[in-house]
């Protein structure tokens, strides 16, 4: 891939994941507002993370339409920390945001009261000085800096490979399995809640909050599956070919994983807020609402007077606050079912 082409495509990538994560977050914000529900902070969380990837992938960007460029190894070493440690941030929101789905069905009477306020933050801050040992581990290991002759900033242009491993071993790894682990656990707590359904059918008890968990369950399950399998197929194409690289380096180009595997990584911060924008109905009934306000303010900013609006001018369709409410019970924060 030629430098003026990657560059563009990088920049395409930078600009569409600045402003797919930038409106998610816009939604979740109208949605914490109103749904006052602290597992939604989780989501925020990956947006802000997410659109940060898109701020650092914007100074690759400008390296390489500035070329001929000669950067310092300080400077590349810090432009790809912030890059690492954004992607790092990217990778953790992901795991708590697959932990907070597993609680709520796990634990559905006491999903409120363990999901407090204080422990949201302090979950929250622990991943970001997380991302921040792990991104700017090289820039306070010197060890792990490499002295390259390459005249644009790259990762395994001033990173040693023993850094690679680092990264593989606390981050992409343990979150893999997580994933893994979580899904299955999330598989046989829907499996005894659906054999408990059936018990209340077949004894003609069934009533609402059976149908709703069991629907509930399946929606958690399902957002944990995508973010997996989205996850997996993101970044590991670039972790093995890194793996693969680091132990020999004549035996795959490491051009290769900086210009395809590396930009599929990144994608993965692209694909987060349009899974979440098209999958969880509460996210999208804000996406409704915050249409029909800018619409409505369009249309009163052209109206050509005070009297505009009664020349036969309909109404905007309107999210009912029910409908948003009973979007949030079902999908975000279920309300606990009845006592069998």
């Amino acid at each position: 891939m030629a430098v003026s082409a990657f560059g563009l495509v990088l920049a395409v990538l930078a600009s569409l994941i600045i402003s797919a994560n930038a409106l998610v977050a816009v939604a979740l914000l109208r949605l914490i507002h109103k749904s006052r529900c602290n597992g939604h902070y989780f989501v925020l969380n990956l947006a802000i993370s997410d659109a940060t990837v898109g701020f650092t992938v914007v100074g690759l960007v400008i390296d390489e339409l500035s070329q001929p460029f000669y950067p310092s190894q300080t400077f590349c070493v810090l432009r790809m920390a912030f890059v690492t440690f954004s992607s790092s941030a990217s990778v953790l929101s992901l795991t708590l945001v697959a932990c907070d789905r597993h609680l709520a069905i796990k634990k559905p009477f006491h999903y409120s009261q363990l999901m407090t306020g204080l422990r949201v933050g302090v979950r929250l801050v622990g991943l970001w000085l997380l991302s921040a040992l792990i991104g700017f581990l090289p820039v306070v290991a010197p060890s792990f800096q490499h002295v390259s002759a390459k005249d644009k900033c790259s990762f395994f242009g001033v990173f040693q490979p023993g850094y690679i491993f680092i990264v593989f071993c606390i981050g992409f790894l343990p979150a893999l399995f997580l994933f893994i682990y979580l899904y299955c656990d999330m598989l046989k707590i829907a499996a005894s809640h659906v054999q408990h359904i059936r018990g209340v059918e077949h004894a003609g008890l069934a009533g609402r909050y059976p149908l709703t968990r069991a629907v509930s369950d399946m929606k958690a399950m399902r957002t944990v599956a995508v973010l997996t399998g989205c996850f997996t197929l993101s970044w590991l194409p670039f972790f093995i070919a890194s793996i693969v690289q680091t132990v020999c380096p004549e035996c795959f180009p490491y051009k290769v994983i900086e210009n395809y595997l590396w930009l599929l990584g990144l994608c993965n911060s692209l694909l987060n807020p349009l899974l979440y924008s098209y999958w969880q109905k509460d996210v999208r009934l804000q996406f409704v609402q915050l249409a029909a306000s800018v619409k409505r303010r369009v249309l009163l900013h052209l109206g050509d007077g005070p009297g505009s609006h009664s020349r036969g001018t309909k109404p905007l369709p309107t999210v009912s606050r029910l409908q948003l409410q009973d979007s949030h019970g079902k999908e975000s924060c279920p309300p606990p079912p009845s006592q069998p």
